[in-house]
C-alpha cells in the first residue's frame, strides 16, 4: 500500500547532486523533499508528497481537503 501526503511548500533550494529541492510543511512538520517531478511548484503551493518526491501539485481547496480527511482518521485512535 503507498500513500501519499499533502504538504505546502516554505521554501526552495538547489542541490548539485539532488537538483531542485523544496522544504514542505506538514502540518508543522517539515521536511525537504524533491521537486523534480513538480517543476513549477513554489512557494506557498501545495504538492502530493510520496517517498520524497513530491508527485503532484493540487490547488488550496483540494490541498485543505485532503488534510481535513488525515485529521479526522486521526481522530479514529489507533485501533
Amino acid at each position: 500500500m503507498c500513500l501519499a501526503v499533502p504538504g505546502k511548500i516554505v521554501s526552495l533550494s538547489e542541490s548539485a547532486s539532488a537538483g531542485r529541492l523544496g522544504r514542505v510543511s506538514f502540518g508543522g512538520a517539515i521536511k525537504e523533499v524533491s521537486l523534480a517531478f513538480t517543476p513549477g511548484a513554489g512557494v506557498g503551493a501545495y504538492v502530493i508528497v510520496h517517498a520524497g518526491c513530491a508527485i503532484s501539485e493540487l490547488d488550496e481547496e483540494e490541498a485543505r481537503a485532503a488534510l481535513a480527511e488525515f485529521a479526522a482518521l486521526s481522530e479514529l485512535g489507533p485501533d
